[in-house]
């Protein structure tokens, strides 16, 4: 039985930036909130070198991980020198993780847990359901598929986002004119 069979599923947790130093360590573009987790020693990840490339591994191990100021340095088994991490810059790398994983953190979610939660406001109202999470720069979005086939998005922050409750499968969401539910028509503010 393959993973994706037994439910699991993959994800982008980093992505290989420029070597550092004379013996494979390279720099790494983090894509996770959980780069200890993701970068522990004897992890092995999947790579997928960048269109156009040379062959390169199909998959790397991490032998060390470490932080140097603020950007994560990492030793792979198969990156013996500088020029094999050269070789493997822009490689993106992909953790497999259980469908039913979670993150360490309680408050963080993977976005296979949201896709697909009922969205309802503070009063239990259905709004819609979660179609995708958008990663930002500054925050994410959820992406609320309403009844009426329009697309939503939301950030998903405490304040607009104050509960996920995956045991009863909806995300509650502080909703106002604009946000989800549309502004009201010119017409209907006109009555009284």
């Amino acid at each position: 039985m393959s993973d994706q069979e037994q439910g699991d599923i993959e994800v982008v947790v980093g992505r290989i930036g420029k070597p550092h130093g004379i013996r494979g360590e390279v720099t790494l573009d983090v894509r996770t909130d959980e780069p200890e987790r993701r970068f522990a020693p004897g992890t092995t990840l999947r790579a997928e070198a960048p269109a156009g490339a040379d062959r390169r591994p199909s998959s790397l191990t991490v032998s060390r991980a470490r932080w140097h100021q603020s950007t994560l340095l990492v030793t792979f088994e198969e990156l013996a020198d500088r020029s094999a991490a050269e070789a493997a810059r822009g490689t993106v790398l992909h953790a497999t993780i259980g469908h039913d994983e979670t993150p360490e953190d309680p408050d963080e979610f993977y976005d296979h847990q949201l896709v697909g939660l009922d969205v309802v406001d503070v009063d239990g109202t259905p709004l819609g359901t979660v179609k995708a999470l958008v990663h930002g720069s500054a925050q994410d979005l959820l992406t609320v598929r309403t009844a009426d086939g329009r697309d939503a998005l939301v950030p998903f922050v405490t304040a607009l986002v104050p509960e996920v409750d995956l045991e009863a499968g909806r995300v509650v969401v502080a909703d106002r004119p604009g946000l989800v539910s549309p502004f009201p028509d010119d017409a209907d503010e006109a009555r009284p």
